[in-house]
């Protein structure tokens, strides 16, 4: 029996650059047939799934019969830098790494809604005093209403909404409003165009680095830090600095700080792993993956897992927090 090889999609947006749609290309995956069930899987989701045509035309037929569909060249367009004030009308979805740019340099009410950001990073990393914390999201309206959204989205069984930043530590416990503060970070700096698009990623980056964790039989603990390294792992993109500098002012481990920095340890691990497969390096993630001694249907179950918990956090309905 043929190991199945790891396979790994990625999101395309709209023309409003938000995510829509997933592509897997199938001229960059390894040899072999991919895993039909798990495909099945991400075309139960909310997003559609497209294929671009490679040689293995066994492989396309399934992924059709699975619910993958091609993707008509004339209706994608590739953006690797900032996306386009204007498209051709054909186009429905842009693909490539645009959202990962450099963005301009902020001015006016942009430059002070990116420094009270990181100063909220400062504040939840070191764990400070819920008043600190409300204090400062007072300051940034937008983010407030995303958290309250989401948390109100879990359906927590309380039979009330939540109205208030003392009620969401209540219903989510403090290691969760990390997590969803960290969240809403990327999802709603002003004027930023990139900020749905890097939502997505950094979510599916930091849900799989947590599920890889849980797969290697790691504790809660652990599975925590592994979310938090892939959540950490993008604020230099997000603010335009580069990454040690976005760290320097933080509290967090050494564990943390040097998988970020030097891909350094197990977390290290971990990232190099989630990396490798961004960038259909599949060759490099075969190999992190032997070292952590998962196989490829292990990682493809898990990719999909990842989407489909990206896919909620995205329309701000991502049920369980702890997945």
């Amino acid at each position: 029996m043929t190991a199945t090889p790891p396979v790994f999609p990625h999101p395309l947006a709209d023309r409003n650059g938000s995510p829509a749609a997933l592509l897997l290309d199938l001229a960059r995956l390894p040899a072999g047939a991919a895993p039909v069930t798990v495909l099945e899987e991400l075309a139960g989701g909310s997003m559609s799934c497209y294929y671009r045509a490679g040689a293995d035309e066994a492989l396309q037929q399934s992924l059709e019969q699975a619910g993958w569909k091609p993707l008509p060249a004339d209706k994608a367009q590739r953006v690797d830098d900032a996306l386009p004030k204007e498209l051709p009308p054909a186009i429905q979805w842009i693909e490539g790494d645009w959202f990962l740019a450099t963005p301009p340099k902020p001015v006016g009410t942009q430059a002070a809604s990116r420094a009270l950001a990181l100063r909220l990073v400062q504040l939840v990393s070191a764990d400070a005093d819920t008043h600190e914390i409300e204090a400062l999201l007072r300051q940034d309206p937008t983010l407030s209403y995303h958290l309250l959204r989401l948390v109100n989205s879990l359906g927590m069984g309380t039979g009330r909404r939540v109205t208030s930043f003392s009620q969401a530590i209540l219903i989510l416990g403090r290691s969760q409003l990390r997590r969803w503060l960290n969240l809403m970070l990327f999802s709603s700096r002003e004027g930023d165009q990139r900020s749905a698009m890097l939502l997505a990623h950094v979510s599916v980056r930091a849900r799989l680095m947590e599920l890889l964790s849980k797969a290697i039989g790691e504790d809660k603990h652990h599975q925590e830090q592994a979310f938090m390294v892939g959540m950490f792992s993008l604020l230099g993109t997000l603010f335009g600095m580069p990454l040690e500098e976005v760290l320097k002012p933080l509290t967090i481990s050494d564990a943390v700080q040097r998988a970020l920095l030097s891909h350094e340890g197990e977390l290290g691990q971990l990232l190099c792993v989630v990396e490798s497969a961004e960038r259909a390096e599949y060759d490099s993630l075969g190999d992190c993956l032997a070292a952590l001694q998962l196989d490829g249907a292990t990682f493809n179950r898990l990719v999909a897992d990842a989407y489909l918990w990206m896919q909620g956090v995205s329309a701000g309905k991502a049920g369980n927090v702890h997945g």
